[in-house]
């Protein structure tokens, strides 16, 4: 899997800036891919989880200024203070420098890279396989996209897999972060958000369930967003409605494979037995779209009014509005719900996904199209 796209988008990245950042959970590709960008350039190497890579790095500027070309950090999250001695260098006119960083945390974790490399740094997400890239859908959707994972040899070795991931992730990561969660603990809230998939969050139910305050709640969830793990979508609040609208946020599973092992899904099988389908369909579908729009975070919302209105995903990304309903069905229907988000959010185009491979209008601005259709539209 080269993921041509991810390679051609840092490419054009640094056309505009000096240091580029591929960010995404552990084992998702980011060291295959960066090592693999460009074979022609003189390429200098640096992994953090190597301790004698790290002490090359005790003196950062003795190191790095004598080097030319493309400069990769892997792991920068494990030190973030080298950001304040790669703003120096690459404002050197005289240092022929480009520098490819990876990390394992969202920039909200790595907070010193907005501050410090502002105007000269570019952000690039890169996600686990995406539906748009490797085309089986159920494989996908049961083993999620992280690399070893999916093209694992059976499910069950796959699922092994995931056990391991989550293990490390909760014993080695989290704490490599700074974070002082207990593993049991953690353990125990991430199993408890699976119940919670295509829901929203009630934080005060989670904290009596889990034994802990609101502020701790706040501060797991935090972790889980920051590592990729969970995605939280906002309630967009429509100012010039009088209608009573829902507020709290709304939480997913990003990685469809870890929310089956958490979950004890272990088969395509197993998954369309299940009684929340329409949840997991709607989080799979998703994420997927979101990955292939390539739409920041900030641009993601859901709506729903105490009424009952609903919309699952509304994309305000620079102005342009698209709204999107993800039905587990053969044949999705128009329905007074879908009607009521057009006319009250002014939605130009509302798209309802589903498992299908056909496309047919449900009224004049509402779409029923079958997910790997419609993605076939976007470009990634």
């Amino acid at each position: 899997m080269r993921r041509e796209s991810y390679r051609q988008l840092i490419k054009e990245a640094f056309k505009i800036q000096p240091v580029v950042a591929v960010l995404g959970p552990r084992q998702v590709g980011k060291t295959t891919l960066a090592r693999t960008f460009n074979k022609d350039l003189d390429v200098s190497y640096f992994d953090l989880e190597d301790s004698r890579d790290l002490a090359k790095l005790d003196n950062p500027m003795l190191m790095l200024e004598r080097l030319q070309g493309l400069i990769i950090i892997d792991e920068i999250q494990l030190r973030p203070n080298l950001f304040p001695a790669l703003r120096v260098l690459v404002d050197n006119p005289s240092l022929d420098q480009r520098y490819l960083i990876l990390g394992s945390a969202s920039r909200d974790l790595i907070r010193q890279s907005s501050e410090t490399l502002a105007g000269r740094i570019h952000y690039l997400d890169l996600p686990p396989f995406t539906l748009a890239e490797v085309r089986d859908l159920e494989k996908l959707w049961v083993r999620g996209g992280f690399p070893k994972s999916y093209l694992s040899e059976s499910d069950a070795a796959s699922l092994v897999w995931r056990q391991d991931y989550i293990q490390t992730f909760l014993e080695r990561d989290i704490p490599n972060l700074g974070f002082q969660v207990p593993p049991r603990t953690m353990q125990r809230f991430w199993s408890m958000l699976s119940h919670y998939h295509g829901q929203t969050l009630n934080m005060s139910e989670l904290g009596t369930s889990l034994g802990v305050s609101n502020t701790a709640i706040r501060n797991y969830l935090g972790i889980l967003t920051g590592t990729f793990m969970i995605r939280e979508l906002t309630s967009w609040f429509a100012h010039n409605l009088k209608k009573r609208q829902v507020k709290a946020p709304k939480l997913y599973f990003r990685d469809s494979g870890i929310l089956n092992a958490l979950a004890g899904i272990h088969t395509y099988d197993h998954l369309l037995g299940n009684p929340k389908i329409g949840a997991y369909w709607e989080g799979f579908a998703l994420e997927q779209v979101i990955c292939a729009r390539r739409v920041r975070p900030e641009s993601c919302y859901y709506w729903r009014t105490h009424a009952g209105a609903e919309l699952d995903l509304l994309i305000d990304d620079f102005g342009i509005r698209v709204g999107f309903e993800f039905k587990y069905t053969e044949a999705p229907k128009l329905t007074k719900s879908m009607q009521v988000a057009v006319k009250d959010l002014e939605l130009p185009q509302l798209y309802v996904i589903y498992p299908g491979n056909d496309e047919y209008p449900l009224s004049d601005n509402i779409t029923a199209v079958g997910l790997q259709r419609y993605l076939k539209t976007c470009s990634l």
